[in-house]
C-alpha cells in the first residue's frame, strides 16, 4: 500500500527522480489487447463479469495482500497440541482473503457455469488477470477448473462434488465436505522415483470390500512427492491395482464415516517462488479412496485434468508478463536519464515494443486455444485443441522468466529490491514451466499428437495457412512447418525446435489476421525473420514503435 505523505526532503538531500507509486490498476479496462482478443474469440457475453473482476484483481489492496501473502508462508501443523496427527497447513490471513476474492469471481468455475458460451475462454481471460497479483492462490482455482472432466467419468462422484466445486463461496474450514459451502479438489500424481513418468509410481490401492473398479472404496499406501494446495478437500492421485495397472482415485480429507482420512503431510518445500502456496510431501497408509473412470485406465481419466492445468500455465504465463511490462511502462515513464525520460530513449523503446508484442501473442495463443477448447464438438476444434494446449503451455512458460527478467532490468536496482514485486514475478515466472510437464515432456506430448492422430497436422497448418499472403516472414516459416513434418527422420531429437515453429507460427497467424498491423508486422519482422536470436529490445529498423507502445500502455 502506499504510504501516506513520505517525506521528499532529507536532511542530506531531496528525493527527486524516483516513480510514484503505481497504485490502483484496472486490468481489464487498462487492457486493450485483452479485451479486444476476448472479443474476437467470441467472448462478448462476458464482458460485464470480467470488467468487475478485472477492477478488484488489479486493486492496490489486492496486490498488498499477495505480498503479505508471500511473506507470511504456510505452516503445517501435522499435530495438535496433544500430540495427535491432524495434517492441517496454517495460512496467513491474506491468503484467505485472496481466495475468498477469486472464488466470489468464479476464477475457479467460470467454464462449468458457462458451458456453450465461450466458458474455457472466460476462464481463461480470469486466469490472465489474477495471476497478475498473486500465483499461489492460482494453484487450487487451476486445479478445480480443470478437475470437473475427470469427476465427470464417475457419476456418483460427480453427484457429491459438483454442486461444491460450482459454489462461489470459499468455504477453509477442514471439515467433512458433506458440511461444507464450497469445495476445492486438487491433484497429487508424482513421486519420488519417476516425476513425471507416472506410469513408475509405486503408490498401490487394494479394495476396501469385494467391489472393484469405477466407483469402488479403496485403501490407498504409498507416498506423493509434490502436493500442492494441501488444505483442498479431495484429491485426484494415481495408484496401481491388482495387475491392471494404474487407476485414478479421489482422496477426500475427511472418510464417508466423518473421521480424518489418513493421509500424512510429513513437510511443506522451501520453494524457489510461488511461496504463498504450500507444496507438500504426503504418505499414504491405508488411506481411503474412491476409483474414478476406468480401472487400469488413470492415466487417461487424469489426462482431462492436466490439459487444463496447460491451458491454466499458457494464461497464468502470459498474465506474468502483462504485469511486468505493466510495471516495467510504469517505472521508465517517470525515470529520467541524461535529460531525457527513460521511455522517450530511442533504444528503451525498441525493448519496450519488443515485450509488448511478446506479451500480446502470448494472450493471442491462449485465447485462441481456449476458444478451441470451447468448440470441442468440432473434430477440427478438438484437434486443435490437443495440440494448441501443449504448443501454448510449452512457449508462453519458455518465454515468460525472459520477458520478466527484462523488464526487471528496466528498473534498474529499485527492480532488484525486494520492496518491488519484479522479484516475486520473476521468482514465480519459472513455476509454469515444471508444472504439468517441463519442456521435454510437453514436446514429446506434441510428438505424440501429431504422431498418433494424423489430422492433427492437417488442422494446425490448416489454422496457420488462413494468414497466407499476410507476411513474407509468416509465409516462409509455414513453408518451412510443412517440410519439418513431412521429415520423419530424427522427430524425437527435434521436437523442442518443431514446438517453438508451432507456437512462431501460430502467433504470427493470430496477430497478422486480428491484431493492428504494427504489432503484427514487428513480430514477423522479428520472430519470424531468419536472423532473430531472441534478445529484447532488438527490433528492426521500420517498426512502428509508438503505436505498439501506445496500445500496451494502460489507460
Amino acid at each position: 500500500m502506499k504510504p501516506r505523505s513520505p517525506l521528499k526532503q532529507l536532511s542530506t538531500h531531496e528525493v527527486t527522480n524516483m516513480p510514484p507509486h503505481l497504485g490502483d490498476q484496472d486490468l481489464w479496462a487498462d487492457d486493450r489487447a485483452l479485451r479486444e482478443w476476448l472479443a474476437h474469440c467470441g467472448g462478448d457475453d462476458h464482458v460485464s463479469h470480467m470488467a468487475k473482476a478485472g477492477k478488484v484483481a488489479g486493486l492496490d489492496e489486492t496486490f498488498d495482500k499477495a505480498n503479505q501473502a508471500n511473506r507470511c508462508v504456510p505452516e503445517l501443523q501435522a499435530f495438535d497440541r496433544y500430540g495427535m496427527r491432524i495434517n492441517t497447513v496454517e495460512f496467513h490471513p491474506a491468503y484467505h482473503d485472496l481466495m475468498r476474492l477469486t472464488i466470489s469471481h468464479q476464477v475457479h468455475n467460470f467454464a462449468w457455469h458457462n458451458e456453450g458460451r465461450a466458458g474455457h475462454l472466460g476462464q481463461g481471460a480470469l486466469t490472465y488477470m489474477f495471476s497478475q497479483p498473486e500465483g499461489g492462490v492460482m494453484c487450487p482455482m487451476a486445479m478445480a477448473y480443470s478437475v470437473v472432466p475427470s469427476l465427470r467419468t464417475t457419476p456418483q462422484i460427480e453427484a457429491q462434488w459438483m454442486p461444491r466445486i460450482l459454489s462461489d463461496t470459499y468455504d477453509p474450514r477442514d471439515i467433512p465436505v458433506t458440511e461444507k459451502a464450497g469445495a476445492l479438489v486438487g491433484m497429487f500424481m508424482t513421486e519420488k522415483q519417476g516425476g513425471s513418468d507416472v506410469r513408475t509410481n509405486s503408490t498401490v490401492a487394494v479394495p476396501m470390500g469385494p467391489e472393484s473398479g469405477i466407483g469402488a472404496d479403496y485403501l490407498l499406501t504409498g507416498h506423493k512427492f509434490f502436493c500442492s494446495a494441501p488444505m483442498c478437500d479431495a484429491f485426484l492421485t494415481l495408484a496401481k491395482t491388482d495387475g491392471l495397472g494404474v487407476s485414478c482415485f479421489l482422496v477426500p480429507r475427511w472418510r464417508p464415516d466423518g473421521r480424518r482420512n489418513n493421509l500424512s503431510i510429513q513437510r511443506i518445500k522451501d520453494k524457489l517462488g510461488n511461496r504463498s502456496n504450500a507444496s507438500t510431501e504426503i504418505e499414504f497408509q491405508d488411506t481411503y479412496g474412491t476409483m474414478v473412470g476406468e480401472e487400469g485406465r488413470g492415466v487417461r481419466t487424469i489426462i482431462d485434468m492436466v490439459t487444463g492445468n496447460r491451458i491454466y500455465c499458457a494464461m497464468s504465463s502470459a498474465g506474468i508478463m502483462r504485469q511486468a511490462l505493466v510495471q516495467a511502462l510504469h517505472h521508465v515513464s517517470h525515470r529520467s536519464a541524461f535529460q531525457k525520460r527513460l521511455i522517450d530513449q530511442p533504444l528503451m523503446r525498441n525493448v519496450l515494443a519488443d515485450m509488448a508484442i511478446e506479451t500480446e501473442a502470448a494472450l493471442a495463443l491462449g485465447m485462441r486455444v481456449a476458444s478451441a477448447m470451447d468448440r470441442g464438438d468440432d473434430p477440427s476444434e478438438a484437434a486443435l485443441a490437443r495440440v494448441g494446449t501443449a504448443v501454448a503451455k510449452y512457449w508462453n512458460t519458455k518465454r515468460c522468466p525472459y520477458l520478466v527478467f527484462e523488464a526487471l532490468e528496466c528498473h534498474g536496482g529499485p527492480g532488484y529490491i525486494e520492496e518491488s514485486i519484479m522479484p516475486r514475478l520473476y521468482r514465480e515466472a519459472p513455476v509454469n514451466s515444471i508444472w504439468e510437464g517441463s519442456g521435454n515432456v510437453i514436446s514429446l506430448d506434441v510428438l505424440r499428437a501429431i504422431s498418433r492422430e494424423p489430422q492433427v497436422v492437417s488442422v494446425f497448418m490448416a489454422e496457420v495457412e488462413k494468414a497466407r499472403g499476410g507476411d513474407a516472414n509468416l509465409d516462409q516459416i509455414i513453408d518451412d512447418l510443412h517440410r519439418e513434418f513431412n521429415d520423419l527422420d530424427d522427430l524425437e531429437v527435434r521436437m523442442r525446435m518443431i514446438t517453438e515453429m508451432m507456437a512462431l507460427t501460430l502467433q504470427g497467424a493470430l496477430l497478422v489476421q486480428h491484431a493492428p498491423a504494427p504489432v503484427a508486422n514487428a513480430f514477423c519482422a522479428s520472430r519470424l525473420a531468419p536472423r532473430y536470436r531472441g534478445a529484447f529490445g532488438t527490433l528492426p529498423r521500420g517498426c512502428d514503435l509508438d503505436a505498439i507502445i501506445a496500445r500496451a500502455t494502460p489507460g
